[in-house]
């Protein structure tokens, strides 16, 4: 059916001041991939006419077609009326420089460890290329083990979930990446499915929202799969099994990396007497810890 201002709108320009109103003002939340209105309507525009996400000004005052118009207005529309989020519309995300394809049986890939790993987690990690084995728990769609595969170009990579559902799309992003020789993907509880052996680094963005934020979610998150984002109580019922685990799969010099969202002071409480270290992201140094193996409990 068409939309019934289709025929009002002709250039980019224009679809582009009525998304971001249209999300403006319905209140939309974000953070899947876009942290503004206006980040959001250029995406699903660009996106949806097959033009460069990189490129909008030069598009802005392009004339488009009736049905391009309307194709882009039903876009628009549902993510206000549905409130999902944007990754999902275009089953893709993006995270420093690749692509991976997602859809709801997935979170939408979002982890500021990928920003640490655009170093290879130096100084933590001495040397990059000497790492050897690295092990995702929690992997969803694998991109963080996507990342880790370049981040330690020698390095095998296993990555581990619960959720058969989400192995499905990890399996489909290790493949489109050319992986497969280097991924391997486990379906189990953490460590329980891998078959015995030592990492030089663990990583995971593991669930961990705890059960009074988990209630507050606004309906975009609500849209993930619970099972990735729900930590208990207080966030940390899957982080405790982590940490107290990770030392038996660790080599001597091998270090855990754990996302944790805004739960540092629900961490300190559990893991005070440990020696974390809290490591510096773009949305500061509170989000993602790191401890290495010999301060691990044994």
């Amino acid at each position: 059916m068409t939309h019934p201002l289709t025929t009002s709108f002709s250039t980019v320009r224009d679809l582009l001041r009525y998304g971001v109103t249209r999300f403006s003002s319905a209140q939309l939340a974000f953070g899947h991939g876009s942290t503004n209105a206006y980040d959001e309507a250029a995406y699903l525009i660009l996106h949806t006419l097959h033009l460069p996400l990189d490129l909008l000004d030069p598009f802005l005052d392009a004339r488009l077609t009736t049905d391009e118009v309307d194709t882009v207005l039903g876009v628009i529309e549902r993510r206000v009326t549905d409130r999902v989020p944007a990754a999902y519309i275009t089953n893709e995300a993006w995270m420093h420089g690749l692509r991976f394809y997602v859809d709801e049986r997935v979170i939408v890939p979002r982890s500021f460890i990928g920003e640490l790993l655009e170093d290879g987690l130096q100084p933590y990690v001495e040397d990059p290329e000497t790492v050897g084995a690295v092990l995702e728990l929690c992997t969803g769609s694998a991109s963080l083990a996507i990342l880790a595969a370049h981040a330690f170009p020698n390095a095998d990579i296993d990555a581990v979930d619960l959720s058969a559902p989400a192995l499905e799309v990890a399996r489909r992003n290790v493949h489109d990446h050319g992986l497969d020789g280097r991924i391997a993907l486990f379906e189990g509880d953490l460590f329980a499915p891998l078959p015995e052996r030592r990492y030089d680094v663990i990583l995971t963005n593991p669930p961990y929202v705890n059960a009074g934020s988990m209630e507050a979610l606004p309906p975009e998150y609500r849209h993930e799969p619970a099972m990735a984002l729900a930590g208990g109580a207080d966030g940390m019922d899957i982080v405790r099994r982590i940490v107290s685990e990770a030392r038996d799969w660790l080599t001597d010099a091998g270090v855990l990396v754990v996302e944790i969202g805004n739960e540092r002071e629900n961490v300190e409480a559990v893991f005070g007497g440990l020696d974390l270290v809290w490591l510096p992201t773009s949305a500061g140094d509170d989000q993602v810890f790191l401890i290495q193996a010999a301060d691990l409990p044994v």
